[in-house]
């Protein structure tokens, strides 16, 4: 096993999954065996109770874990997927140690962060790496070097290189290279602080990653590799680009594949890169669309990571480019006219009452006007609010989520959740199987009777309305496997109206797509065409 972790330094935010994610790439597209995983620092168990605005987008994996938005990067740079086990958190650590402390399991030590700690780090480290059966796991350490909240995991991390056969961990090190003055002169004492406060806790970085807005010059990487004693072939430049998914060519015409392969004393291998035809659409889109992300979190568009890049997964495999227009929810309460001007509208997922109006008078919006339209998890249930209350006539018709009392609670808990008090890892999570019904919009997208999809979600359709909604001519195309949950809806005599309770965006990858996201884009651009049409003279 080879392992290859990856640092930050001199501050957050440097693109480290970015940087690991192309390097997984790399390294599986030359015929490697890859994983990766991530370490995040945060004592919170796992990502599933922290809010988007703080910390991004709540990526969930097939087995239902709640991890980190890296490991969504990940999955589609690898274009494999990965389980929970591939993301560690300080409460995931702290937690096991106690629980075996508890049960006499250290007999009667004293326990502390060296070596228990650092122990269970390396524990879980080498389970992930034995489970995968890869060759190389990547291992991205969360926050920058020098926060008191990584010091165990970089711990034992360089135990870890201790331990293992030579030349079997390779460090590699995130660092900011600023460019000042009006000739943009490149600065390199702050990576040259960030390697010294590195090789303060025993760690020597392999190879550096220089994040800059231009091109490394020869003068900087000459000066990285004299004060850090890496060598210039190890002093990777990453300027910024048009998309990530251009970084692992950058990365790749710079050497680090023969560097790695060296290092490891791997057999040479030649990297084929399968993304030339998709990145070439990405860069000359031939027709484009505007869809509208009617969200609450607009302010902070991590929060919708996933679904930004199952976009730009359209536009790489289709050729049709697509400008994204972030419309906050809660101000479509006081008018809708910006929905006028976009040929597509998503509401995605969320939580909480806030900005649910919003979202309801984006689905009539659409419903009203022929818009095409796709809803995901919230934007399902609030499709099928928003049908209740102005095509079946149920006024306040609510989720008990939002109204506990509401005369018609068209959306309900889920009767699994009655009860549940915690709120971490307790909700309907994971792939699931879904039935497609023929004869449907939805079996023309899919082309198959049963798809797997992953879902976050605790209230469901009531399944004592859907008689009234079916009469209605709102149609549920999609359940669950047993028949009694609602997966998918569609409206008799539209097309260009759908909605998962499933959220398809955590599956897309650059060359597969999210079918509905697909779709949308399709039917946006069809309806584009046609108000073009009536438009002319």
């Amino acid at each position: 096993m080879h392992y290859i972790v990856i640092t930050g330094g001199v501050i957050s935010g440097l693109g480290k999954g970015t940087i690991t994610s192309s390097l997984s790439h790399i390294l599986s597209n030359s015929g490697h065996n890859v994983s990766a995983m991530k370490i995040d620092p945060y004592i919170n168990y796992d990502a599933g109770t922290m809010n988007p605005y703080q910390h991004g987008e709540v990526f969930v994996l097939d087995d239902g874990g709640e991890v980190d938005l890296d490991l969504g990067n990940y999955e589609r740079f690898l274009d494999r997927n990965l389980v929970t086990d591939n993301n560690i958190t300080t409460g995931k650590i702290y937690s096991e140690v106690i629980r075996r402390e508890r049960e006499g399991k250290y007999l009667g030590s004293t326990v502390q962060i060296i070596p228990h700690i650092t122990n269970e780090i390396k524990r879980r480290i080498r389970k992930v790496a034995q489970t995968d059966s890869s060759e190389i796991l990547l291992i991205e350490v969360g926050g920058t070097v020098g926060d008191i909240e990584s010091m165990p995991f970089l711990e034992a991390l360089r135990e870890l290189n201790r331990e293992e056969p030579r030349n079997s961990v390779l460090f590699c090190h995130v660092t900011l290279i600023p460019e000042v003055g009006s000739n943009g002169e490149q600065k390199t004492k702050p990576t040259q602080h960030s390697v010294n406060e590195l090789r303060g806790i025993g760690i020597q970085p392999d190879i550096i990653f220089c994040r800059l807005k231009g091109q490394l010059s020869e003068e900087s990487r000459k000066k990285i590799s004299l004060f850090t004693d890496v060598p210039e072939a190890g002093i990777i430049g990453v300027p910024d680009v048009k998309s990530p998914y251009w970084v692992p060519e950058v990365m790749n015409k710079q050497g680090i594949l023969q560097y790695i392969e060296n290092y490891f004393e791997m057999k040479p291998a030649i990297f084929t890169d399968p993304w030339k035809k998709y990145k070439e659409n990405l860069h000359h889109a031939k027709e484009s669309v505007r869809i509208a992300i009617v969200g609450k979190y607009t302010n902070l568009l991590d929060a919708y990571m996933s679904h930004k890049e199952a976009f730009t997964h359209v536009t790489g495999t289709t050729g049709i480019g697509v400008e994204i227009v972030w419309l906050d929810s809660d101000k479509l309460k006081e008018s809708t006219a910006e929905l006028a001007t976009v040929d597509g509208i998503l509401v995605p997922g969320g939580f909480g009452y806030r900005g649910v109006e919003g979202k309801i008078r984006a689905c009539q919006f659409a419903r009203e006007n022929q818009v095409p339209f796709l809803g995901i998890c919230l934007g399902f249930q609030a499709a099928v609010i928003e049908y209740a209350r102005n095509a079946l006539g149920l006024a306040g018709a609510n989720s008990t989520e939002f109204d506990a009392n509401t005369k018609y609670p068209v959306i309900d808990l889920l009767p699994e959740q009655e009860g549940i008090s915690d709120m971490g890892g307790t909700m309907r999570l994971g792939a699931k199987p879904v039935t497609v019904r023929k004869n449907t919009i939805a079996h023309s997208i899919y082309g198959s009777d049963t798809i797997s999809e992953r879902h976050r979600h605790r209230y469901e359709v009531n399944p004592k309305f859907i008689g009234d909604f079916e009469q209605a001519g709102m149609l549920f195309s999609g359940v669950d496997d047993a028949g009694i949950r609602m997966e998918i809806l569609e409206l008799s005599g539209r097309k260009n109206f759908i909605a998962t309770q499933y959220h398809s965006e955590f599956k897309s990858r650059p060359l597969l797509p999210s079918r509905v996201h697909k779709y949308l884009v399709e039917m946006a651009l069809e309806y584009r065409k046609v108000k073009t049409d009536e438009g002319s003279p």
